[in-house]
């Protein structure tokens, strides 16, 4: 859009429509504030308690005096990678089955 506003010597507007875009997307300035420090503290809670979720170093970074929103928290915690890895679940039995015998009359018993 910059291009064509350059070369062609376009307002923004006749450069948005020739290009079919919304001129607020081109208009947009992000407001969020730089996070630098909090990532920073975030990563060496993290590493400190290697064993913590991000509930507890929220709640870590709380008592030292960040004031952040839990969401805002989960969003920098999952953006610097630092889940936790998942336990693993419960052990399955491998291997193929046998198939259930049936008793095949009256007072009969399925034999192994």
């Amino acid at each position: 859009m910059a291009h064509l506003q350059k070369v062609f010597e376009v307002s923004q507007r006749r450069a948005c429509t020739v290009l079919g875009v919304d001129r607020t997307m081109v208009r947009y300035v992000s407001r969020r504030p730089d996070d630098a420090e909090a990532r920073e503290r975030i990563r060496e809670l993290a590493s400190l308690r290697r064993r913590f979720g991000y509930r507890r170093l929220h709640w870590l970074l709380c008592r030292e005096g960040w004031a952040m929103n839990h969401k805002k928290f989960r969003r920098l915690y999952r953006e610097e990678r630092l889940q936790v890895r998942r336990r693993g679940g419960r052990k399955r039995a491998l291997g193929t089955r046998a198939p259930m015998t049936i008793p095949q009359g009256p007072n009969q018993r399925a034999c192994q």
